[in-house]
């Protein structure tokens, strides 16, 4: 009994939401904050916006590998992600990228049963990052924003926060190795309410197409004045 019970309390110690798993985590986004804001003399307007507690969707827009990280980083909460199942081997690897926030997809595997998992990982009250872009865009103009957003955020009814980042692109092409010292600018815009049926009842196709060439919008706002920090 005594050493099942010992054995039970050194997994919970050790699991990623464990003591051990959270220290991993303040550590690394310590020293992110330490070395990377740093390194790119990282400006945010509107990092208050990134705070809001409950269930959150945080939406950026997508120029690099380093926008999640820096993002994730300027919030005071531990923000999930959706990974790749690969990322996860070995078992080590794992243990790091739960601790961190993380969470496994199968590749290949279809979209919904993806926003599905992220779905009961909000109505638990997470906060979530999510690229309404898809993947990485060139530029700083907002490209086709996809329905799964304002999917998620109309099924969990999360708050979106939409996002622009501007100077990843050039600190951390795709290719690089080693990010640049290039400055970053990074605007938070005001939070979204979920989408709501025009008609009072149940969210349509057309309510989420509305709601998501607004998100478009928003972005494109967050994105033009990340670009005027940056010049100024």
């Amino acid at each position: 009994m005594i050493h099942r019970l010992a054995s039970r309390t050194m997994r919970s110690l050790f699991s990623p939401d464990g003591v051990f798993g959270k220290i991993f985590f303040r550590a690394v986004r310590g020293s992110v904050r330490v070395f990377l804001f740093r390194w790119f003399r990282l400006k945010v307007e509107g990092r208050e916006r990134l705070c809001v507690e409950g269930r959150v969707i945080i939406a950026p827009a997508h120029r690099s590998n380093l926008d999640g990280p820096l993002i994730g980083s300027s919030s005071h909460r531990r923000v999930r992600y959706l990974g790749k199942d690969s990322l996860f081997r070995p078992a080590a690897a794992g243990w790091a990228m739960r601790s961190l926030g993380s969470f496994p997809v199968r590749r290949g595997e279809a979209d919904l049963d993806a926003m599905r998992v992220a779905k009961e990982m909000l109505e638990s009250g997470e906060c979530m990052l999510v690229f309404p872009e898809g993947t990485r865009q060139i530029g700083d103009a907002i490209a086709e924003v996809y329905d799964g957003t304002a999917w998620l955020a109309s099924k969990a009814g999360a708050t979106v926060v939409p996002v622009g980042i501007a100077g990843t692109e050039v600190a951390m092409p795709p290719g690089s190795k080693f990010p640049a010292r290039v400055p970053v600018a990074v605007v938070v815009g005001e939070p979204l309410d979920p989408p709501q049926a025009a008609d009072g009842n149940r969210v349509k196709r057309s309510d989420l197409k509305l709601w998501t060439d607004d998100l478009r919008q928003r972005l494109q706002e967050c994105q033009t004045r990340a670009r005027e920090m940056l010049n100024d």
